[in-house]
């Protein structure tokens, strides 16, 4: 048990501290990845509490990862609650941090959640730049933020997962690329350890397993996501071609800089999805 502290308890502390900033009352919560963080700036009357400001929420230490908590509006008015940065479990936290901003988030009122990443592409026909409808994952970090006691209060002991990824969710968001002039990717997001990026014989594993793209998170926020009963939307941007595909080295800031590139396309994106969700 001691391994395993009730995570309730901590989740409304943190709450409670939200609260002494904000009372907004969001409907959708975002998870915005690596380089993708500025399309909290642009959400209408935001109100920005640093993760410092909140009791128990854990701060990344990566580039690209700014650390608050961004409540605010989106088009005609759909009340969003935003991160801009995530912890990652190859920075040594426990699974439980890694999803307690999405518990967090569910806590303060929503319930639906919009989660994004960077990550490598190994899918026939993905490139760099792409963006990428995710549609399932494998979990290959060998760990769940479910593991020890269940507490009721957040959701079952044994939560389906076999539609873990919203189908209404994600035609909306294909719907609103098309509008927009581009074609969305679609594929399976294979979330793995790190901080190491995967070596060639990883990545052929991962594609023989049915991956379409690898990355260090989102497994297990979604996980916690659908285990309080979240609707889900997953976003992959395809910052570069999986390792044994590339070219080139792989490098953090070809990830960072790739994202920034696509940044205008992403943001519509997400934009007349967050709508549309409003609208549904």
């Amino acid at each position: 048990m001691a391994d395993h502290p009730p995570q309730l308890p901590r989740i409304q502390a943190a709450v409670e501290d939200v609260r002494r900033a904000t009372d907004r009352q969001p409907r959708v919560a975002l998870v915005l990845g690596s380089g993708l963080g500025s399309y909290a700036d642009t959400l209408e009357d935001r109100v920005v509490v640093p993760y410092g400001d909140i009791r128990n929420m854990p701060v990344s230490k990566v580039e690209g990862h700014a650390g608050n908590l961004v409540l605010g509006r989106v088009g005609d008015g759909v009340e969003v609650v935003a991160m801009q940065g995530r912890v990652h479990l190859y920075e040594g936290h426990p699974a439980a941090d890694i999803v307690f901003g999405v518990r967090l988030m569910n806590r303060l009122g929503a319930t639906s959640l919009v989660i994004t990443n960077a990550a490598g592409g190994c899918g026939d026909g993905l490139e760099a730049g792409d963006l990428m409808l995710i549609t399932d994952h494998l979990n290959l970090t060998g760990q769940s933020c479910l593991t020890g006691p269940n507490e009721a209060e957040l959701g079952v002991r044994f939560p389906d997962m076999s539609q873990a990824y919203d189908p209404e969710l994600g035609a909306i968001a294909d719907e609103v690329a098309k509008a927009q002039g581009f074609a969305l990717k679609r594929g399976v997001y294979a979330g793995l350890l790190g901080p190491a990026y995967e070596t060639p014989a990883e990545v052929r594993m991962a594609k023989a397993l049915g991956a379409d793209a690898v990355g260090m998170s989102t497994v297990l926020e979604v996980i916690a996501a659908r285990h309080m009963g979240m609707r889900v939307l997953g976003v992959s941007c395809i910052t570069n071609l999986a390792a044994g595909i590339s070219a080139t080295p792989l490098s953090h800031d070809e990830v960072t800089e790739t994202a920034t590139r696509v940044r205008d396309r992403f943001v519509g994106l997400i934009s007349g999805s967050l709508d549309r969700m409003g609208d549904a």
